[in-house]
Parts: C-alpha cells; structure tokens; sequence
C-alpha cells in the first residue's frame, strides 16, 4: 500500500511538472502569435518545441562540417534555400537586414542551400543579390531537410536556444518587416 501511494505521488509531481513547462511553453506561443501580421500570419507557432536532427552539412567555401548544434544557446532562424528559386531571391536580402539588425549572441539567421546548388552558383546568388553577412552553408543531399519535412522551398524554421524547433513558415515572406522583428525581438528577451 505504501508503495502505491509512493507511486501515486511520484507521478503526481512528474504530472505536474509536464504541465507546468506546457503552460509556459503556451503563454509564449500566444504572445509570438499575437504579433503575427501580414505575411507573418503564415508563421505556424508550434503548441511545443520539437527536435531537430543531429545530421551534418557542409560549411560555407569547403570549411568543413556543422551541425544545427553548432548554434545553441541562440535564437536561430534557419532559413532553407535553392539558387534556382526566385522566391528566395525576394527574401534573402530581407533575411540579410534581420542578420545586419539582430545578429549577435543571441540572435543568428542560418541560410542552408538545399539540394542540387553549387558553390560557384551560391557566390554568385549572394553577389546578384548584394548578401556579404549570410552564411552559404549547403545541404546537398537534404540531410538537414529531409528530416525536418522541408518540402518546398523557401521555408523558414524559428529555432529555440536549445536548438528546438518552434515555428515554421513555408514559402516566402517579409522578413524585415515590424511583425517578424516584434516575433523575433519577442523571442530573444524572452528566452535570454
């Protein structure tokens, strides 16, 4: 009997636990959800964070390896690309203008060139389009992707200081615009 109520306790307080880290995730996700205007309204907020993959891509010039890891302990927005898309030509000088505005301890945008794009094509994106402070980090065979069921191109994923997935946005939008600064701003002082 003793036991039982042990048991039932314990459970009890692990219950409570999981509610409590729920509840706040939630109050967090109304907030960033109420910030959402314009193009931003198609930025789907996640009711909890959800993992990323561990798998490597390839560093921007040949640099060797890196991991979506690599980037802990900062609000990341991780935007994946192809030189191909014209969608992405619209955004990335945008994305660029949040890097330029945001950039720093807390705060970095992660371009990743997904699929079928070379080195040379992606110098020469970034030259075309005037981007000197985005990484052309690549992802050539979707290691990153695949598991993160990015299927169209651009998509844009908010990840958390613990490299969680929290937000999701398929297709292009404003991303220097007052409602993503207020989403992103919102985001870095609440989780410094």
């Amino acid at each position: 009997m003793r036991l039982l109520r042990q048991l039932s306790l314990y459970m009890a307080l692990g219950l409570c636990a999981n509610l409590s880290a729920t509840a706040v995730y939630a109050i967090d996700t109304n907030t960033l959800g109420e910030l959402r205007e314009g193009d931003m309204r198609k930025l789907v907020i996640h009711s909890s964070p959800q993992a990323t993959p561990d798998a490597t891509f390839e560093l921007a010039d040949g640099a060797g390896t890196g991991t979506l890891g690599d980037y802990e302990g900062k609000i990341v927005l991780l935007n994946f690309w192809a030189t191909w898309c014209a969608p992405c030509r619209k955004e990335m000088p945008m994305i660029s203008e949040l890097q330029d505005e945001l950039g720093g301890d807390d705060f970095a945008v992660v371009t990743l060139a997904t699929g079928r794009n070379s080195p040379a094509g992606i110098r020469k994106f970034f030259d075309e389009t005037e981007i000197t402070n985005l990484p052309r980090h690549q992802d050539p065979k979707g290691a990153v992707a695949k598991p993160m069921s990015v299927f169209g191109l651009p998509t844009t994923v908010l990840l958390d200081r613990d490299g969680n997935e929290i937000a999701r946005l398929r297709g292009d939008a404003e991303w220097n615009s007052d409602s993503a600064k207020a989403i992103l701003s919102a985001l870095i002082a609440d989780q410094s």
